[in-house]
């Protein structure tokens, strides 16, 4: 790998997974020497035009912002000039700008700064998908009904003149067999505008039927729960027919784990797990599961394919019985069973810890809430953070209707190993399962140093209503897990 892309590799040092939800992609890092923060808000539609939002972070001037959207297929034609990002008026700091997404699957977006420090690079994985059809507004639909009548009104005046009048000498006027012809002309014509309309109409229909079947949703999972030698193993398979087999890539690593596996039990939302199951093929995952108590469960499972394509599956599952021991798949493994948060904004750990989170104000929809924790030792005084998973923390974050799903980290909403298929890609990478490989064989990730008491997770709450947080960190060897309740506001109107 070149040095740029081990630059930009290790000014990311802490991302994060796909979401359920919860559209928009959120980052926090550095582009060489530019601390930002950057914001993509996905249109919803594909082709469609994305707003991308750059905070600089420090007080640093910049000259030039600029973005480039890149598409994660080495097949296709060289991407298009960079679109400048504009400073926004009266913040020097912050900058707006739109970039075209033209197909589905992931982008790479390239942001570039340019100030008194130089030129600086970062890049944030995007994933474009359609979610939805927009709606043709009513007064533009009624403008366009009334312009389409009267062309219609006109192109047949115009056959009937023309089939009237097109013989007759310069100034004769149509005889009686001539006002017949025409007659009979507008109204073959009127006939044929009809066919042709209702023809369009099928078309668009027939062409709006394929999008509305094409629209992304999270794909179900098939989960089948077993009991082997007293503990239960969890089997999770991720393709349910051959045509889904031939739609499903290879996975790679995010983390070192293949898939991140989130497990929330319904309606009381009262035991949480964070699993990461072992592959029994390439669509097929088992884990056993934790002393969980009986109930229906949700079940999330964060995996990234070889293409940059990051998502998270979804599926249920009942358990029945107790179980008592367990013993984990992965040392990575975690799990937590209460009925509710300690407080609003402190979760006592096991350990004898505390976790506070630092509240300046009320969550609102769709307002960068920056989601601040900071720990405190059994003395109460600011403890150290040992790296999980190469990071500081996670935080995972459900509506109590499991309508939102997101597993954050304190650089946003992107997937660090859907990076670093943008940064290993190479243009020879056109068989299917050869990056993979190769991103499967690549050592783990170097040790990392101790955090400091401070955690952020940039985020905004995509929906209003009432959400449960589960917030991890690791201190001495050991996950511990605080949970949090929050209200999210509606925005204004």
């Amino acid at each position: 790998m070149s040095r740029a892309k081990l630059a930009v590799l290790a000014a990311i040092t802490v991302v994060t997974a796909a979401h359920v939800g919860s559209p928009d992609t959120y980052f926090e890092g550095a582009a060489g020497p530019y601390p930002v923060r950057v914001i993509v808000r996905s249109p919803g539609v594909v082709p469609g035009q994305a707003e991308i939002i750059v905070r600089l972070l420090a007080p640093i001037r910049i000259t030039r912002v600029l973005v480039l959207p890149v598409f994660w297929d080495p097949r296709t034609a060289a991407p298009p000039p960079p679109e400048r990002a504009r400073p926004v008026p009266g913040d020097s700091t912050l900058f707006r700008g739109t970039l075209w997404l033209m197909r589905s699957g992931a982008y790479g977006v390239e942001v570039t700064l340019e100030g008194d420090r130089g030129s600086g690079v970062v890049l944030v994985p995007v994933q474009a998908v359609a979610t939805r059809r927009r709606s043709l507004p009513m007064p533009l639909g009624l403008l366009l009904a009334a312009l389409g009548v009267l062309l219609i009104a006109g192109a047949v005046t115009l056959v009937g003149a023309a089939a009237r009048e097109s013989a007759l000498a310069p100034g004769q006027s149509p005889d009686r067999r001539g006002r017949q012809k025409g007659r009979a002309a507008m109204a073959v014509s009127v006939l044929v505008f009809w066919l042709a309309l209702a023809g369009g109409r099928a078309w668009w229909r027939a062409v709006d039927r394929a999008y509305l079947s094409g629209l992304y949703r999270p794909r179900a999972v098939r989960t089948t729960v077993t009991a082997v030698r007293g503990t239960r193993v969890l089997r999770v398979a991720f393709v349910d027919s051959a045509t889904d087999a031939r739609a499903w890539s290879p996975l790679v690593p995010d983390h070192d784990h293949l898939v991140h596996l989130f497990l929330v039990r319904d309606s009381s939302l009262a035991a949480f797990a964070h699993l990461h199951p072992l592959p029994v093929d390439s669509t097929t995952f088992e884990t056993r599961l934790p002393p969980l108590g009986p109930g229906h469960y949700r079940l999330y499972g964060d995996v990234v394919h070889e293409t940059g394509f990051s998502e998270t599956l979804t599926g249920t599952f009942d358990l029945e019985g107790p179980q008592t021991s367990w013993q984990p798949t992965d040392s990575d493994d975690a799990w937590l069973s209460t009925s509710t948060p300690d407080t609003a904004t402190r979760a006592l750990l096991p350990d004898g810890s505390t976790l506070i989170w630092e509240r300046a104000r009320p969550l609102v929809v769709n307002e960068d809430a920056a989601l601040r924790f900071m720990l405190l030792g059994p003395d109460q005084r600011p403890a150290t953070l040992e790296p999980y998973m190469g990071m500081a923390g996670h935080l995972m974050l459900t509506r109590t209707d499991g309508a939102v799903f997101v597993h954050l980290h304190p650089a946003g909403t992107i997937s660090v190993g859907a990076l670093e298929t943008f940064l290993h890609r190479e243009r020879g990478d056109t068989v299917t399962g050869t990056l993979a490989r190769r991103l499967a064989a690549e050592p783990p990730g170097h040790p990392m140093p101790a955090f400091g008491p401070e955690l952020v997770f940039p985020y905004a709450f995509p929906q209003p209503g009432r959400y449960r947080l589960w917030v991890e960190v690791k201190r001495a060897g050991k996950i511990l897990t605080g949970v949090f309740d929050a209200t999210v506001a509606p925005g204004s109107p």
